[in-house]
């Protein structure tokens, strides 16, 4: 298991519920396409598992 991921927002969370929006805020992805690498910690993966209907995910 590498120690980054990157994320990139591929869909609007617009229509999402105000969790999921606070979410991708959490994340740091405000607009579409937009990519952003963290670590890879538990936290991150739960909240990465919450949107990943909104995201792509590469290790």
């Amino acid at each position: 298991m590498s120690d980054t991921i990157k994320i990139t927002q591929v869909k609007s969370g617009l229509d999402s519920n105000r969790k999921i929006r606070a979410t991708l805020v959490g994340l740091g992805l405000t607009k579409m396409n937009k990519t952003v690498v963290r670590k890879n910690t538990p936290e991150i993966r739960g909240m990465v598992n919450k949107v990943l209907h909104l995201v792509r995910v590469e290790e």
